[in-house]
C-alpha cells in the first residue's frame, strides 16, 4: 500500500502534516507492508502555488497512491481523488509518521467537512479550507 501524506518539509515522516492538501508544499509517499512502514519520500507540490481542480489527484495517481492523509480538504476534491480510486482521510494533524500510524491503527478514517465547508444561510458553502 502506499500512502500519500500532504507535508510542510521535505522531512518524510518527520515533517508536519500540512492542513490543506492544495497548497501542501510537499506530499510524502509513504510505503507499507504488512502495517509496516518501509519507505518515506517526499516529493514537492507541483501545484502548491495554485492548481486546477482534477490535476492534483490525478499526479498522486501517477505515484501509485492508494490513501491520501490530510488536515482538510473539500467535497468537491475527495469525489475528484475517490474518482482515481484513492481514498481519502482528513483530520490528520502532527507528524508525517504520526498521520500514517493512526491512519493503519484505524484511528484515521473518512471524511469530515472543515468549518469553511459548512453551510451558510441559503445552503451555499462558505469559504475553503
Amino acid at each position: 500500500m502506499k500512502i500519500a501524506v500532504t507535508s510542510e518539509t521535505p522531512q518524510g515522516l518527520n515533517s508536519a502534516v500540512s492542513h490543506h492538501f492544495g497548497r501542501s508544499p510537499y506530499y510524502t509517499l509513504v510505503a507499507v507492508e504488512n502495517s509496516t512502514i518501509v519507505s518515506a519520500q517526499a516529493v514537492p507540490n507541483p501545484g502548491a502555488g495554485g492548481h486546477k481542480p482534477g490535476e492534483l489527484p490525478a499526479l498522486i495517481k501517477e505515484y501509485g497512491v492508494d490513501v491520501l492523509l490530510t488536515g482538510g480538504m473539500g467535497p468537491r476534491a475527495v469525489a475528484f481523488f475517490n474518482d482515481y480510486g484513492i481514498e481519502v482521510a482528513t483530520g490528520a494533524q502532527g507528524t508525517v509518521r504520526a498521520a500514517v500510524e493512526a491512519y493503519l491503527a484505524g484511528r484515521l478514517r473518512g471524511y469530515t467537512p472543515c468549518k469553511e465547508h459548512e453551510q451558510g444561510e441559503g445552503g451555499h458553502r462558505r469559504g475553503r479550507c
